[in-house]
């Protein structure tokens, strides 16, 4: 249940931020799998989408995204504004995924 308005906008349209709760955040970091390493291997010679990647990106992403949208629920906040993403290599074959945002309370 997302019973918090998420939005990468300053601000909730038609709605008035009434308190800032502070900054947000939630992260994961994954390694690559050594199968998934091999058939994406196969895939660059003949080309197209690298299906076991999108998806490992789209469950990272969803994973990030629920621990930020539970601190918030944590600290009162009804919404999270000006939402962001960032990745970075951790160690090799590692990466994290970053997500953040500002926690507030909207009318």
């Amino acid at each position: 249940m997302n019973d918090i308005i998420l939005t990468n906008l300053e601000k909730v349209p038609g709605r008035d931020i009434i308190k800032h709760l502070g900054l947000v955040q939630g992260n994961t970091v994954r390694a690559k799998h050594i199968g998934r390493d091999i058939a994406s291997g196969l895939k660059n010679i003949v080309g197209g989408e690298l299906h076991a990647y999108t998806e490992l990106l789209t469950d990272s992403r969803q994973q990030a995204v629920d621990r930020m949208t539970e601190t918030a629920r944590s600290m009162g906040a009804n919404a999270v504004v000006n939402i962001r993403f960032s990745t970075s290599s951790v160690a090799a074959g590692a990466s994290e995924l970053y997500v953040y945002g500002t926690a507030v309370i909207i009318e």
